[in-house]
């Protein structure tokens, strides 16, 4: 088991590596931010002036092993829009991503489970039928459309919710349930599905035979198992809202590390865009790692064989 900690270790520092290996090089083709700092009109020895005080006139290796000493220490230079620490920029954005993304995974958990256990266990029926139907519309709905539309009916029509902005609880009303739907209805047509597959196990039969409870066999031996391939997806949903939502931060002007990571892209700011895909891809990364854990302890045998 240490062995494969060890390993899974070094296989999440590489991860982490090769993504900001690989958004260093690719930032540095958005174009030269010298000249988008400077007012417009500003001279060529004036462009030239900033880009040498910014280390942009280095040779790019040369850049990049600076850059990779800092991050060791963890210094992603100062960002040219704030003209702070770039890493201080991004954590000051990540308990607003935290929230949003931990209330819409709860939501979305909790109504996708009961979603796709009723779906699974009254296969054939009407409740099946119109679970996965809401499921595959709540899939298949664009996020954007769907935090228009909820702002349109709720903040505008009714005026009920704000329809933007981050401070109290009910600013993040909205833009959780928009996230929320989609990851119930990916949750429950995952779990209905595994539930299906473990339903027709020999050993469900056998519990039965011997006589449990309806509710033991449920817990025990269905829902258990089934969850293995939903933790899977649980983790990948996970990532992506804590690695910013984009669209839905925007459209309700949630203050978010996406959201920045976007604002900074538009503005050329690398130190600001580094720094956030360094977080959230070690958020992501920690987060499989974790669940790799967890499945040894939801089945016995995946730990058997570690």
């Amino acid at each position: 088991m240490a062995g494969y900690l060890v390993r899974r270790l070094l296989e999440s520092a590489l991860a982490v590596w090769g993504v900001v290996t690989i958004v260093f090089f690719v930032t540095r083709v958005l174009g030269d931010p010298a000249a988008l700092l400077l007012p417009i009109g500003a001279s060529a020895e004036q462009i030239e002036a900033l880009r040498d005080n910014l280390g942009l006139n280095q040779p790019l290796f040369v850049q990049y092993l600076q850059f990779l000493g800092q991050v060791v220490q963890g210094d992603f230079g100062t960002s040219f829009q704030h003209g702070r620490p770039a890493l201080e920029v991004v954590m000051e954005r990540m308990p607003a991503t935290a929230l949003l993304a931990g209330s819409a995974m709860v939501l979305g958990i909790l109504i996708g489970a009961v979603a796709g256990a009723i779906a699974a266990l009254k296969r054939g029926s009407l409740a099946e039928l119109v679970v996965m139907a809401i499921a595959l519309l709540g899939q298949a709905t664009p996020v954007f459309w769907l935090g228009i539309m909820l702002i349109l009916y709720f903040g505008v029509n009714l005026g009920w919710l704000p329809t933007g902005g981050y401070g109290t609880f009910a600013h993040l009303v909205l833009p959780a349930i928009t996230l929320a739907v989609f990851v119930s209805a990916s949750i429950a047509r995952l779990l209905r599905s595994s539930m299906l597959d473990i339903l027709r196990e020999d050993y469900i039969r056998t519990a039965r035979a011997k006589g449990l409870m309806p509710h033991t066999v449920f817990v025990w031996h269905i829902a258990r198992n089934a969850l293995i391939p939903v933790t899977t997806m649980t983790a990948i949903l996970a990532g992506e809202l804590l690695g910013g939502s984009v669209v839905t931060e925007t459209v309700f002007s949630w203050p978010g590390v996406g959201r920045l990571i976007l604002q900074a892209i538009q503005a050329k700011d690398f130190p600001v865009i580094q720094a956030g895909v360094f977080v959230v891809a070690s958020l992501f990364v920690l987060i499989n790692f974790v669940v790799d854990l967890l499945y040894g302890v939801l089945d016995p045998r995946i730990r058997a064989e570690r």
